[in-house]
């Protein structure tokens, strides 16, 4: 693993959403002098999303997919 103990953090958070379906939220978090030293910097412009979402069917499947899974 490139990074030492304590330079990540995760966290997960789960609650209904206002559609009354169950939701989870992950958090991740990488101190920045992890990341440079990886040749990153979390000011780089392919930090953030770029371009547009995908289409409305793509996430609809998604969900099919996700409420599908055998586990």
């Amino acid at each position: 693993m490139p990074f030492a103990q304590g330079e990540l953090r995760w966290g997960l958070a789960c609650g209904i959403g206002s559609d009354g379906h169950w939701h989870g939220w992950f958090d991740v978090r990488v101190r920045a002098d992890a990341l440079r030293r990886l040749g990153l910097h979390p000011d780089q412009p392919t930090a953030e999303p770029v371009g547009p979402s995908p289409p409305r069917w793509w996430h609809a499947d998604a969900e099919r997919l996700a409420t599908n899974w055998p586990c």
